[in-house]
């Protein structure tokens, strides 16, 4: 009964809420706080699923500037938990697919997150080009899920190079994002389904001495030993 109750109001809440923010799109398409905003609105689903939300932000990013964010990617619950760690003057790079989404879709887009077609290497490449020119121009910060799908309780993921090459090229430091495991966390038929902790390490730069592969190798050490210390806090808070 609880798991139907939750599936009727996460279904009437997500159609308000996309149609809020594509009101709110409208009014300023492409606005550079609109991924902020969305983040905040779509976390908020977090209350109908019983999961509680805690974000820890170092003082560092509040003060601003451009990063590349990379966050580790689960399964579809991203949308309402690690999303919310999402900050001011951030935009996110998606399938071009995703924007033929009813309302979704559209939102999406108008967000003014950054669409990639993954099916053409040649176009692919130009849109990470015209990212690195929106990071220098307009001191936007960009969020990837650098392992480029959902892991599905598979652990982290090996990482594909478009973060680390728009690191690279704009000389712009690197901000992890690690949320503690959603794998089978969450029951639509539990009252109260815990908590996931997400953490934002500090802006680090890319090591100039170090190949673009040993780099992606220290970053994603960082992240898989960020997200077994959230891991190990959760397991010790249930203890």
């Amino acid at each position: 009964m609880l798991a139907l109750l939750r599936i009727v109001l996460l279904l009437c809440y997500f159609v308000l809420l996309n149609i809020v923010l594509l009101l709110v799109c409208l009014v300023r398409p492409f606005h550079r706080d609109n991924v902020y905003i969305a983040g905040k609105l779509y976390s908020s689903i977090s209350v109908i699923l019983g999961v509680k939300l805690e974000v820890r932000v170092p003082d560092t990013l509040k003060q601003g500037g451009a990063f590349v964010y990379i966050a580790n990617h689960q399964n579809s619950y991203d949308l309402v938990t690690i999303c919310k760690a999402a900050q001011k003057g951030t935009v996110t790079v998606g399938k071009k697919s995703l924007k033929w989404i009813p309302i979704f879709g559209q939102v999406y887009w108008l967000t003014g997150n950054i669409m990639i077609d993954r099916k053409d290497s040649g176009k692919a490449r130009g849109t990470l080009q015209s990212t690195v020119e929106k990071i220098k121009d307009k001191g936007l910060s960009v969020w990837f899920f650098p392992e480029g799908t959902r892991s599905y309780g598979r652990g982290l993921l090996p990482f594909k190079s478009g973060a680390f090459r728009i690191a690279d090229e704009t000389k712009e430091p690197i901000v992890v994002v690690a949320a503690s495991n959603l794998h089978q966390k969450i029951r639509l038929n539990r009252w109260n389904n815990g908590t996931v902790l997400m953490s934002l390490s500090e802006p680090e730069f890319m090591d100039e001495q170090k190949s673009l592969k040993e780099n992606m190798t220290y970053f994603h050490n960082k992240m898989a030993d960020m997200i077994q210390a959230l891991d190990t806090e959760i397991e010790n808070q249930n203890l």
